[in-house]
């Protein structure tokens, strides 16, 4: 079900937290840095380690569009990065400076959501770098929280264990006791629960705590029922406090990081694997947004990388590997995040107004994008339709012949080259790959040379076989 396929111990204290982008992975920790690696070959970028918190960082996030990483520290700030060089963007200190334990990005990344021991709660609007609203919670420090995926609320857990549900606007909308000895973590899944009976949509929250439970909710907000949270169930198998907790993507899996050495994989009621190799407390977890990847955190300082097998069964049924889910059948939200995945985040607006879901998007043309949705700049509707296009190679088929996929980043080749252990690699990625190491990918060997020679034979072979899906 996963594999550990790379261990990452850069940092000299207990890390804190873990994050995904669509093609880097930030952790932080006590050692008062954030650092940065690359998806593709899990090399620490040039700019890594970010330095500048005065002390411990608890927690770190990046925007939807992957260019701006967030973090926050027992200094009592939350600052705001730019990763396509690491620089430090601002600094935005907490009101009290009390230390601050938890940030997001809202879904649209128009604000950051930072959460402060002494009970505070602020947004800070992203393009002006000003306060825009803040509130607190009540008896405690705030420990968690999450946006829903449309960013219409978000919910706050706090070490008094109330989860508390905010509109967009800083307004209080319900709290609930959930976990006696105090909310560590919480988190709402991407993917909504019809109700075909009312036609309502739930969001699926996980939350979890000191009392060793995880424990899964509904939240319907609707503006004429308003916001109603509805305990659905208890997660069976953590026997101590649970400190992390995730969805997956699909909202078909969450992940948990609880006692020493012990993550669990569970689907709703059953464990799918249990992961041991971390020697102290899983403080943190993380699934990547568009790879089977899965990340953990430890008080042994590590991070571990795991590779999930999607093809294995889950709760009785088959469960797929997200990229093979048909595009046709892509939601509005779907589209929106691949939006953001694309460094297309400014268009989520105009595509959700416009109802665009997967097949429409299949479907757009230049025309289209011209005359209906109005997109005037041309170098803006040719990176649309280049992505599109790329889309539609990605749905051709199924079985693309592993011969012609990267080793490395395991995605069809366009420039391969021949390294000296006799493999095939995709030219960019084979090249970040030398660039910090001399060993082959595929054999761990020390390469006797860095020359990378252009396989045509290899490059034609893919060429013809495209063009025989296209038929």
């Amino acid at each position: 079900m996963a594999t550990l396929i790379h261990t990452l111990a850069d940092h000299s204290d207990d890390v804190n937290y873990c994050a995904f982008s669509s093609s880097c992975l930030a952790t932080c920790s006590l050692d008062k840095t954030i650092r940065v690696y690359s998806l593709s070959t899990f090399a620490e970028l040039p700019y890594s380690p970010l330095e500048g918190h005065a002390y411990a960082v608890h927690c770190c996030c990046f925007s939807p569009s992957g260019l701006l990483l967030a973090s926050c520290s027992t200094d009592g700030t939350a600052a705001l990065w730019d990763t396509r060089d690491g620089r430090r963007l601002a600094v935005l200190p907490q009101p009290g400076a009390s230390p601050v334990r938890v940030c997001r990005f809202s879904p649209q990344a128009a604000h950051l959501l930072a959460g402060a021991a002494d009970g505070s709660v602020v947004l800070w609007d992203v393009r002006s770098l000003k306060l825009y609203r803040s509130g607190k919670v009540k008896g405690g420090s705030l420990m968690a929280c999450a946006f829903s995926p449309n960013g219409n609320f978000f919910v706050t857990g706090s070490s008094s264990g109330d989860l508390t549900i905010w509109d967009d606007k800083m307004r209080c909308l319900y709290n609930e006791k959930a976990h006696d000895l105090g909310v560590t973590c919480c988190d709402i899944s991407s993917h909504p629960l019809s109700d075909s009976e009312n036609g309502f949509k739930y969001f699926q929250m996980a939350s979890c705590g000191q009392d060793n439970q995880i424990k899964l909710w509904l939240i319907l907000f609707a503006d004429f029922l308003g916001v109603q949270l509805k305990y659905k169930c208890t997660l069976n198998g953590h026997s101590a406090p649970v400190l992390a907790c995730a969805f997956s993507c699909d909202g078909q899996m969450i992940v948990s990081g609880f006692k020493i050495t012990k993550t669990l994989l569970q689907s709703t009621g059953n464990t799918l694997h249990t992961l041991s190799q971390h020697s102290r407390y899983v403080t943190t977890c993380a699934f990547a947004p568009h790879s089977p990847l899965l990340a953990t955190g430890s008080m042994d300082k590590t991070v571990h990388i795991w590779q999930l097998d999607l093809k294995q069964p889950c709760a009785g049924d088959t469960v797929e590997n997200e990229s093979k889910m048909a595009v046709e059948d892509w939601s509005e939200d779907d589209v929106s995040a691949w939006l953001c995945a694309q460094d297309l985040a400014d268009f989520v607006g105009l595509f959700k107004m416009n109802n665009i879901d997967g097949k429409e998007l299949l479907n757009l043309t230049k025309e289209s994008l011209a005359n209906e949705l109005k997109i005037e700049s041309l170098g803006r509707r040719s990176k649309v339709l280049q992505k599109i296009e790329e889309l539609r190679m990605t749905t051709i088929s199924v079985s693309v012949p592993d011969e012609f996929l990267c080793p490395i980043t395991r995605e069809l080749m366009n420039d391969p080259v021949i390294a000296t252990d006799g493999y095939s690699y995709e030219r960019e990625a084979m090249e970040n790959w030398i660039s910090s190491r001399r060993s082959s990918p595929m054999t761990n060997l020390p390469l006797h040379s860095l020359m990378l020679t252009p396989n045509r034979t290899l490059k034609m072979a893919i060429s013809r076989w495209l063009e025989s899906q296209q038929k």
